[in-house]
């Protein structure tokens, strides 16, 4: 809606053969999917014409979100894939969200808000543990701001807390300090149609850091690995729960729910109640029947025909200089209308982010250095790990760089401890 998030999904339902016009906000990103997807000027003129109307984020610029605007709509009769003012501030207010789990018997971590910085770190120095630093409001979406801390006194916590106070006091005015807990991290993403949530459940493993081994700055997302399951235990403890909360909202689209999950529990971390970068793009390529279909029976209350891919998928996000870092010069200079070289005609599992098509040449676009994820999918996780990075070697674009590690902590024993612990049966 603002940024340009959605191209690939909405390249995706033209391609099915179906109509589509994409509206991007943000001036600087609106020559993202050019020659890929049509697009509009104006989506409220359109949105008669359209019979199913589809928002991408929770934000329209840095204060106003979107499920006021999806909740007016259907109001007035439209189809909507899309949130509400209280499922938008499950992800914009984290305390909020807690409570929410809280009283739908959804156990959460001791965590804790905080809007002074010598309060939290007092309560550290008064109760010494890990912890994980997460911002509130307007900064929580700089990435780099989240810490998990490692020392078991909180001594490391303590000096991030002083750091940030100097460096980011004038904006950082929230923030929440929740306990560190060690176990499998995976997200749980439902799709609902308004009323119950569907059959098929998307359980997904996170990459946000840049380099392998997970070192380096925090990002958006370097990569993720998936598989599609029944509501197995994962689920009924989680969204299960919440099921008649999301009905009483309305609530219509996918919601995702990333938690820790050790033997003495689930825990969950954050809700993500839209699409998800690059998730969507990876459950397009694990989707066997038609997208576009999908999406419609979803927002028009239906019982959506979902076929997907048994096994396992993978997504890598392909990246240049500077992500995950705004620095105009270094893009200029290394990344913008950088060519995109494909060296076969295969596109099988190449999807767009910040790209755009010029005379039939694949380009750069936008200003985040974000221009495809490519994705493999397989019978294991090896298979699939095989085919995606098979396809990033055919991919030439100056400067480019991505993690090769995608997927392997699932082999390395993920997935062995999630059946081991019995959360992926009944």
């Amino acid at each position: 809606m603002d940024a340009a998030l959605i191209g690939d999904l909405a390249w995706q339902v033209s391609r099915e053969g179906h109509e589509v016009k994409y509206y991007i906000a943000a001036e600087s990103d609106r020559e993202i999917a050019d020659g890929f997807v049509p697009k509009t000027d104006d989506w409220r003129a359109e949105v008669d014409w359209a019979d199913t109307v589809v928002f991408d984020d929770i934000w329209v610029g840095n204060d106003a979100r979107t499920g006021e605007l999806a909740q007016a709509l259907r109001a007035e009769g439209h189809a909507v894939v899309g949130g509400t003012p209280n499922t938008d501030r499950l992800e914009a207010d984290r305390g909020y969200a807690m409570s929410v789990l809280e009283d739908h018997g959804v156990h959460t971590l001791d965590h804790r808000e905080f809007t002074s910085f010598d309060a939290a770190i007092e309560h550290v120095r008064d109760d010494p543990a890990p912890y994980v630093i997460k911002p509130l409001g307007e900064v929580q979406n700089v990435k780099r701001l989240l810490y998990v801390g490692n020392e078991d006194d909180g001594s490391d916590v303590v000096d991030v807390l002083k750091a940030y106070k100097k460096a980011w006091g004038h904006r950082m005015k929230g923030f929440q300090l929740q306990r560190k807990v060690e176990g499998v991290e995976v997200a749980v993403c439902g799709f609902f149609n308004g009323n119950e949530f569907i059959d098929q459940v998307n359980f997904n493993f996170e990459h946000k850091r840049l380099f392998p081994g997970n070192i380096g700055p925090s990002t958006g997302e370097m990569g993720t690995s998936m598989f599609w399951a029944g509501q197995n235990k994962l689920f009924n403890e989680t969204f299960g729960k919440l099921e008649g909360w999301l009905a009483d909202e309305g609530y219509v689209g996918s919601i995702d729910l990333n938690c820790i999950v050790n033997e003495d529990g689930i825990y969950p971390l954050e809700f993500t109640p839209r699409f998800g970068y690059p998730t969507i793009a990876i459950q397009e390529e694990s989707i066997r029947s038609s997208t576009g279909e999908f999406f419609y029976d979803l927002a028009h209350g239906n019982d959506p025909d979902l076929e997907v891919h048994s096994g396992y998928q993978i997504g890598v996000r392909v990246v240049l200089p500077p992500f995950p870092f705004d620095d105009a010069e270094t893009y200029d200079e290394n990344s913008r209308n950088a060519a995109v070289v494909f060296q076969t005609d295969d596109r099988e599992g190449i999807h767009i982010e910040d790209a755009k098509r010029v005379d039939a040449q694949w380009r750069a676009a936008g200003e985040s250095g974000m221009p495809l994820v490519v994705t493999g999918k397989g019978e294991t996780m090896q298979a699939a790990r095989a085919q995606v990075y098979g396809r990033i070697d055919d991919i030439v674009i100056p400067n480019l760089y991505y993690r090769d590690d995608i997927g392997e902590r699932w082999i390395e024993g993920d997935g062995d401890r999630l059946l081991a612990w019995g959360y992926l049966g009944p």
